[in-house]
């Protein structure tokens, strides 16, 4: 019987080696990861082997956690733990961490699913965390480019409730959970890797 096949994703082989390279300045002393939405499992892998000293935690919703298994039980990395069922809408882990990633989720999400998904956050970031969000975004509730426009109507059109998320929206929730905005990175294909740090005196 032929085993099935790790679940793989083009955009993330094509957008993994820009993230780490943004990650790698912003994690360095960081220990403990929580990445929110592990999806295929590809950027767990490739994050856990490319920052060997944190502790990389995969999550997702229970039907995608098959997939990530698979990539990390071929990969045989010690920092990369077992994925664990995260749901925006359910419980949250008993576990603090010192850094937060997540990629491609804000617009996957409903925006009452990201406003929970900040209030949790409040409750799993240490202080002196760090939060580093991945993908796209509007300004001044504009799109960046032609390309954004067209992916929005892509996403509306596959859930009224998606679409792309205006920065100053998002980085008002994370301010109101102590999280200042210390870098915005301009990324491949119009995309944009925020980072966020909390003080120690949140």
């Amino acid at each position: 019987m032929t085993p099935p096949e790790k679940p793989r994703a083009p955009a993330c082989d094509r957008n993994q080696g820009p993230i780490l390279d943004v990650l790698r300045q912003h994690f360095s002393q960081r220990r403990r990861v929580l990445e929110i939405g592990s999806g295929t499992g590809q950027h767990a892998v490739y994050f856990a082997a490319g920052l060997p000293h944190v502790v990389w935690q995969p999550s997702d919703v229970g039907e995608n956690l098959p997939g990530v298994r698979m990539w990390r039980d071929e990969a045989g990395l010690k920092n990369l733990l077992p994925p664990i069922t995260l749901d925006v809408n359910g419980r949250w882990p008993a576990t603090r961490y010192d850094a937060v990633f997540t990629a491609n989720t804000l617009h996957i999400m409903s925006w009452a699913e990201v406003q929970k998904l900040f209030a949790a956050l409040d409750g799993v970031l240490e202080d002196e965390a760090t939060l580093a969000v991945y993908g796209p975004f509007n300004y001044g509730g504009r799109f960046t480019s032609d390309s954004n426009a067209a992916f929005e109507h892509w996403l509306k059109q596959r859930s009224p409730v998606s679409g792309i998320r205006d920065f100053e929206a998002v980085d008002a929730l994370a301010n109101a959970i102590g999280l200042k905005l210390v870098a915005d990175h301009a990324m491949p294909a119009n995309n944009r890797t925020l980072v966020w740090e909390r003080s120690a005196r949140h």
